[in-house]
């Protein structure tokens, strides 16, 4: 158990640094723990139980049917599987079709002007954070501006740029890749899509 909470310690610091200086990446450490049954990236899981407890409702966006993981979430971190609209975290997994994406967004929670706090925090798998569509990000966190590369989609950066127009709502994104690699992207950054594959 002590692993494990080394680990997750270890995470939370890595996150709270990604979070505070947007697209800066971490790279986190493998852990001694054996998560090679979950159906998820190794960054997705460790970031799941770093941040999840009793108090946190999530959703998965998949193409495949995910009970597995969704019990071994719930089993783990005590968190509760909830409808999209009422879901403080939303776990996209790697190959999730853009339509069903952008309509989640759609539905998310967004929070509202007396709690803004209420709203979703997305976590978006991808097949490798340095490669693919280039964005140009800047605001609070970076100097001037900077660049990264992530294997998603212009549609699902467009719709996130809808839906933190009217700062303070809006969400905020944690991306991971299959390398144990993490970026985040919170509301408060601006995102310009320069193309790329």
């Amino acid at each position: 158990m002590m692993n494990i909470v080394h680990d997750t310690q270890a995470v939370f610091r890595n996150l709270l640094h990604s979070m505070s200086r947007p697209g800066e990446i971490s790279k986190l450490n493998e852990t001694s723990f054996n998560l090679s049954s979950w159906k998820c990236h190794e960054a997705t899981m460790l970031t799941m139980l770093t941040l999840f407890d009793a108090e946190i409702g999530f959703h998965i966006l998949t193409n495949n049917q995910q009970n597995e993981l969704q019990k071994q979430i719930m089993d783990y971190t005590s968190a509760k599987i909830v409808p999209m609209e009422e879901a403080d975290f939303v776990i996209v997994l790697q190959g999730t079709d853009d339509r069903t994406i952008v309509q989640a967004m759609e539905e998310c929670k967004i929070g509202n002007l007396m709690d803004p706090q209420y709203s979703a925090t997305w976590m978006l798998e991808c097949a490798s954070i340095r490669t693919g569509r280039s964005l140009r990000l800047s605001g609070p966190g970076i100097n001037q501006q900077t660049t990264i590369q992530v294997n998603l989609s212009n549609a699902i950066f467009a719709k996130r740029n809808e839906l933190v127009k009217e700062y303070p709502l809006g969400i905020d994104m944690i991306v991971t890749d299959a390398s144990l690699q993490v970026v985040c992207i919170p509301r408060t950054t601006t995102i310009e899509s320069l193309g790329g594959a």
